[in-house]
């Protein structure tokens, strides 16, 4: 929308604009305006929980979001044993501020990535067309990436569960990634 480029312009970066409150407001609440839809999505990105785990996340141009990558079991040492809720804290403030300006029969969304799909962003540093890094990762050391995964489930939960406490309706997972995995491994990754 003409709308979202102009407010993204004035955030400057892409995490700037999920960060900054009446920013991420004012373009959750775009679409409710311009088309009467039935439903809000918070505006945000999945990977704010890698950066709250002390992954810095960062978006270039032309190119998508860029983390440094998590090429083996020492790097997870980088990582906070637990969620930062106060760097995540400007989204529950938006949150705060979009719904009490939805009409009360608008559902508002709220959403996290899945643990799966946040693995294989954050051992690759991108995003990858096969998701080999992280696959290679799992049968490499799978003791060490199911702590990953523990570390981005238990994340997940608690930053879902902020989300619910600010105001949010309900809650959607997204797993872009989980469709490459044969199903032993969706079963032991995503289910």
């Amino acid at each position: 929308l003409p709308e979202y480029r102009e407010t993204r312009a004035k955030a400057g970066g892409f995490l700037d604009l999920c960060y900054t409150p009446a920013l991420a407001a004012e373009v959750t609440l775009q679409p409710i305006r311009r088309f009467g839809v039935d439903a809000a999505i918070l505006f945000s990105d999945i990977l704010v929980v890698p950066d709250a785990l002390g992954q810095p996340v960062r978006f270039e141009e032309g190119e998508g979001p860029r983390l440094d990558p998590l090429e083996s079991a020492k790097d997870f040492s980088r990582l906070h044993k637990s969620l930062d809720l106060v760097r995540l804290a400007p989204i529950f403030e938006a949150i705060r501020l979009i719904k009490p300006a939805l009409p009360p029969e608008v559902t508002f969304l709220g959403f996290c990535g899945a643990p799966w799909t946040l693995a294989t962003y954050m051992i690759a540093g991108r995003g990858t067309d096969d998701q080999a890094p992280a696959r290679l990762f799992a049968y490499r050391d799978p003791d060490a990436f199911e702590d990953l995964i523990a570390l981005l489930v238990e994340s997940s939960v608690t930053y879902l569960c902020a989300q619910i406490e600010a105001g949010v309706d309900a809650v959607q997972i997204f797993d872009s990634w989980a469709g490459i995995l044969p199903a032993h491994e969706f079963r032991r990754w995503t289910i």
